[in-house]
């Protein structure tokens, strides 16, 4: 490989941005879920009881709720 084609591939990598809308939704995610405090908190509570439940079919509907909560909220727009 020359150094033009090595120079083109380091500048290419730099500026791969494939990475960003995954990280922009994770965050996108957890912000909507931590300015509202008391959404938080519910989340907080459905796994804590998921991890301490001794029955599996309750652990599975907690953990089910926890997960269609944080999809709603990474839906939710700004301002919502």
């Amino acid at each position: 490989m020359n150094k033009a084609t090595r120079w083109k591939r380091v500048i290419g990598d730099a500026f791969n941005i494939t990475p960003v809308p995954p990280f922009m939704r994770l965050w996108w995610t957890q912000y909507a879920i931590a300015r509202n405090p008391g959404f938080d908190s519910h989340l907080r509570d459905l796994e804590a009881r998921a991890a301490k439940s001794e029955d599996p079919e309750e652990s599975i509907r907690l953990l089910e709720e926890y997960s269609r909560l944080r999809h709603e909220a990474a839906e939710r727009k700004p301002g919502e």
